[in-house]
């Protein structure tokens, strides 16, 4: 008679899961006693988090103090891009894992001077699936989806929409181009996740962007 292995795998995620718990904890007590509001951003790849982010620098500076945490498996491509708006831009290169972690962040975080900041802004590796796991200590999530992906990925991917504070439509300019159904993907965005904020922009051409500047101002303070 063969015998049932024993759930080691499980053990050893929900194990992974609560360290990282107790690491996003002292994240967020760090963001509150320094008033800081971190946000982080989340989308597969090639959604526009870096093009989105580039055009807030631009466009909030004078404004808000910001700071950008990027995370890529590789290069500091992101980061580099992200500096020439005169802010500071730390890379994150997380090698061969899928996400960032509460670790990751608490690592890079003495980098920055977080009492000069208002924003830092968290863009975590481009995946729709691993990050929905993982508490930053973040003050918001804020999911991307491009017209280019489809309708369905709010579907595909419910735990990452699930966990969304804003749900954030790129590349609105090529919408017709690209035959995206707009009505479709907000419906499926509310299944995933009744009632959740959703903002239509272009980082290209500028529309719907004073709506997601409305977002970031108006976060709370932690």
């Amino acid at each position: 008679m063969t015998s049932i292995p024993a759930p080691r795998i499980v053990t050893v995620r929900q194990n992974i899961l609560k360290d990282n718990d107790r690491v996003a904890a002292d994240n967020r007590r760090t963001f509150q006693s320094a008033g800081v509001r971190a946000i982080n951003l989340v989308s597969s790849p090639g959604a526009g988090k870096t093009a989105l982010l580039e055009r807030t620098l631009k466009d909030l500076q004078g404004q808000l103090g910001m700071a950008v945490a990027v995370g890529d498996l590789a290069t500091e491509n992101d980061a580099a891009r992200l500096r020439q708006w005169g802010v500071q831009a730390e890379q994150i290169v997380t090698g061969t894992i899928c996400h960032l972690d509460a670790g990751m962040v608490q690592a890079v975080l003495p980098r920055f001077e977080l009492a000069a900041l208002d924003v830092l802004f968290l863009e975590n590796v481009g995946n729709l699936v691993c990050p929905a796991s993982y508490d930053l200590g973040e003050a918001a999530r804020a999911v991307l989806i491009s017209t280019t992906e489809g309708e369905d990925k709010p579907l595909k991917y419910p735990t990452m929409f699930n966990t969304a504070d804003v749900v954030v439509i790129t590349k609105m300019d090529i919408a017709e181009a690209v035959e995206f159904d707009l009505s479709l993907c907000r419906e499926n965005i509310d299944r995933a996740r009744p009632g959740v904020q959703v903002i239509e922009l272009s980082s290209k051409k500028g529309a719907g962007l004073e709506a997601w500047y409305s977002f970031v101002r108006g976060l709370p303070l932690p």
